[in-house]
C-alpha cells in the first residue's frame, strides 16, 4: 500500500468516527470548524465546550430575564406603592401646613396673652378701659379675639370687655378656668359655655403677692379655626375636619358628623408626628392626623382612593406585553451571542490562559512594589520624628539631674504620640486602599502646625546648620482642616527642601492670609528642579533622587491638598531654588 493510499485511509476512518462526536444540535455545528469535527481525538474537548455552551447559554438567559422579571416586578411593586404613596403625600402636605398654621396661630395668642400679665400690673388688668384698649390692640393686630376677662381667685369675673354681659359671672365650674389655675395656661375645646355659641378660649394664670391669683380669659373666634382649614384645596369627597380627644367635632365635617357632636370615627392614637392611615373602612378611605400641640385639637383629613388602581391595573397589561416581547428578543439575542462566543473561545483559549497568567504575576508584583515604596516612603517621616524626640528625651534625660525641662519633654512626647497616630493613619490609608478613610477636621492655625513640623527637623537643622525664617503674618484666620494630612504635606515639602539645598543652605516659610484663604509658601535656595523635570514632579514614581527616592511624595502630597479644598503650585530654576505655593481655604472643603 501507497502512502498516498494510507492517506486517505486514515481521512475515512476519521470520518467514520467524526459521526459519533458530531453535535446534537445545529448551534454545536456552528461553534466548532469541521475540521475539528473530523478528528476522533477531539471527543473530550467536543464533549466540553457542548458543556460550555449549555452554560453559558442558560447562564446568559438567567442573568438576562431575572432583571428582567425582577424589575417588572419592581415596576408592578413601585407603581401600586406611588399610587398610595401619592395620597399619602397630599395627605401629609395638607395636614403639615394647616397644622403648623394652627399650633402657631394658636401659640401666638397664647404668648401674647402670658406678655400682657407679666407686662401689666394688677389694677391695669382690673381697669376696664385698659383692658378695652389691649382688646381693642389683640384684634387689630393678631385677630380672631372675641373678648377679654379677669377672674379672680375665687372664679368670679371681675372685668370683661365684650360683646356680652359677663362680669360677675362664675367660672369655678368652667374648665378653662380650672386647667389654667392647675397648669397656670389653657387652650380649651370648643364649648358653648354662658354665650350659648360655639367658641373656645385661652386662659393664663397671673399669681400676685399673697398667694393670691388672677386668670386672663380671651375667647376666641371659630370663624379662624375654619377659615385656615377650608383654605386647602380638596377634592369634593374629600373632608378635613378637628375633633377633640375626647371625639367631639371642633369644626363641622362633611361625613362625619356635625359640630359638637361625636364623630363617626375613633379617636387615633398619639403621634408626635403626622400619620396616615389607610382602609379605615371597607370603602378604602385613607385617614390623615395630627395632633395640635398643647391644646385639645385633632386635625383629621380623609380621602377616597377613587379609581386610580383602576388605571393601575389596566396599565399592567401593557406591562406584561412588553415582558413576553423582551423575552423573545432577548432568547434570539442569547443565542447567537452564545453560539459565536463559545466559537471564539477555544482559538484564544491556550493565549488567553498564558496572558492572564503573565499579566496576574506582572500586576501582583507591580502592586506590591507600588504599596512597599510607598508604605515605606511614607513610613519614613514619622520614624524619623519618633527617633529625634526620642533621642532629645533621652540626652535631657540623660545631662540634667533635676530635668528642668519638663515642659519641653512633655511637648515632645505629645509630638512622638502624634507622630505614632499619623504613621498608623497613613499605613493605614495606603495599605487599605480599598476602604475611603475620613477625614478629622477641626479648627487651626497653620502657623502652629509649620513651627510643629520644624521642630521635628530642629536636630537635622542644626547639624547641617540651615537657617529657617519664619515670615508669618500677624493676623492669620484659623482654617477648618486635618491636622495629620497637613503635617504629612508641609513635612513633605519641608523634607525635600532640607535635601534640595546644602550645608549653611536657607530655608524661608511665609504665611499669609489671601481672600477667604490662607497662602503658605516654602521657598529654598537650594539646587532647583529643571524646566523638563518641572512638568513631571507631581505624577507618581517620578523622582530626580535616582534611587534614594520613590516618586511618591509629592504625589501624594498632591492628592491632599486637592483633597483639603486647596492649591499646589511650583515656581523653580536651577540654581537658585524652588518655590512651591500652597493655598487652602478657611472653611472646610465640601
Amino acid at each position: 500500500m501507497t502512502t498516498e493510499q494510507s492517506t486517505v485511509k486514515k481521512m475515512a476512518a476519521s470520518a467514520a468516527d467524526s459521526k459519533d462526536v458530531r453535535p446534537a444540535n445545529f448551534f454545536m455545528q456552528m461553534i466548532l470548524p469541521r475540521r475539528f469535527l473530523q478528528r476522533a481525538d477531539r471527543i473530550k474537548d467536543l464533549r466540553r465546550y457542548r458543556r460550555l455552551w449549555w452554560y453559558t447559554l442558560l447562564l446568559t438567559l438567567f442573568v438576562a430575564y431575572l432583571p428582567l422579571f425582577v424589575m417588572t416586578g419592581v415596576n408592578y411593586y413601585m407603581y401600586g406603592n406611588n399610587v398610595t404613596a401619592e395620597y399619602r403625600y397630599d395627605i401629609s402636605r395638607s395636614l403639615f401646613n394647616v397644622s403648623r398654621s394652627l399650633e402657631f396661630v394658636i401659640e401666638e395668642r397664647l404668648s401674647v396673652l402670658e406678655l400682657i400679665t407679666h407686662e401689666k400690673s394688677d389694677a391695669e388688668l382690673l381697669d376696664h378701659t385698659d383692658l378695652a384698649v389691649t382688646l381693642s390692640h389683640l384684634k387689630e393686630t393678631f385677630g380672631g379675639f372675641v373678648d377679654l376677662g379677669v377672674i379672680d381667685h375665687e372664679g368670679r369675673q371681675l372685668t370683661y370687655v365684650g360683646p356680652y354681659q359677663l362680669e360677675g359671672v362664675d367660672y369655678t365650674d368652667q374648665i378653662s378656668y380650672q386647667q389654667a389655675v392647675v397648669r397656670g395656661a389653657c387652650v380649651t375645646e370648643v364649648f358653648m359655655g354662658h354665650r350659648n355659641v360655639p367658641h373656645f378660649a385661652i386662659t393664663v394664670k397671673k399669681d400676685t403677692p399673697g398667694g393670691q391669683f388672677y386668670v386672663l380669659r380671651a375667647t376666641i373666634d371659630m370663624e379662624m379655626l375654619n377659615r385656615m382649614i377650608y383654605t386647602q384645596t380638596m377634592k369634593h369627597s374629600d373632608d378635613i375636619f378637628i375633633i377633640s380627644h375626647s371625639g367631639i367635632l371642633q369644626t363641622p365635617s362633611r361625613s362625619h358628623g356635625n359640630l359638637l357632636e361625636p364623630a363617626n370615627i375613633h379617636v387615633p392614637p398619639y403621634s408626635q408626628n403626622g400619620e396616615v392611615v389607610e382602609n379605615i373602612d371597607e370603602s378604602g378611605t385613607v385617614l390623615g392626623y395630627s395632633y395640635i400641640e398643647d391644646t385639645p385639637f385633632i386635625l383629621m383629613i380623609t380621602k377616597e382612593q377613587g379609581d386610580v388602581f383602576d388605571m393601575w391595573l389596566g396599565d399592567q397589561t401593557e406591562l406584561i406585553v412588553f415582558l413576553v416581547l423582551s423575552g423573545f428578543l432577548i432568547l434570539i439575542v442569547v443565542l447567537w451571542s452564545s453560539t459565536q462566543m463559545v466559537r471564539q473561545i477555544r482559538q484564544g483559549d491556550q493565549r488567553r490562559v498564558s496572558m492572564l497568567m503573565n499579566v496576574e504575576y506582572t500586576n501582583k508584583m507591580a502592586t506590591i512594589g507600588r504599596l512597599a515604596a510607598s508604605v515605606a516612603h511614607e513610613i519614613n517621616n514619622p520614624l524619623a520624628i519618633i527617633n529625634e524626640k526620642a533621642g532629645l528625651l533621652l540626652d535631657m534625660a540623660n545631662y540634667v539631674e533635676d530635668f528642668p525641662e519638663r515642659e519641653k519633654t512633655v511637648a515632645a512626647l505629645q509630638s512622638i504620640i502624634r507622630s505614632v497616630e499619623r504613621g498608623g493613619d497613613v499605613t493605614h490609608r495606603l495599605l487599605a486602599f480599598t476602604r475611603k478613610m475620613e477625614s478629622r477636621f477641626e479648627p487651626l492655625d497653620l502657623r502652629d502646625v509649620l513651627s510643629e513640623v520644624i521642630s521635628f527637623l530642629e536636630k537635622e537643622a542644626r547639624h547641617r546648620n540651615i537657617q529657617i525664617y519664619r515670615d508669618f503674618a500677624e493676623h492669620v484666620p484659623p482654617i477648618e482642616s486635618d491636622r495629620g494630612q497637613l503635617q504629612q504635606i508641609f513635612l513633605n515639602i519641608v523634607n525635600n527642601a532640607f535635601a534640595a539645598v546644602p550645608d549653611s543652605g536657607k530655608v524661608r516659610l511665609v504665611v499669609e492670609p489671601q481672600n477667604h484663604h490662607v497662602r503658605v509658601q516654602i521657598e529654598d535656595n537650594g539646587t532647583g528642579i529643571s524646566p523638563e523635570n518641572l512638568e513631571h514632579i507631581f505624577e507618581p514614581f517620578f523622582s530626580t533622587r535616582g534611587d534614594f527616592g520613590t516618586g511618591l511624595g509629592l504625589s501624594i502630597t498632591y492628592g491632599l491638598v486637592n483633597k483639603l479644598g486647596g492649591t499646589i503650585n511650583v515656581d523653580s530654576e536651577l540654581g537658585k531654588g524652588t518655590k512651591f505655593i500652597i493655598v487652602l481655604p478657611t472653611t472646610r472643603p465640601k
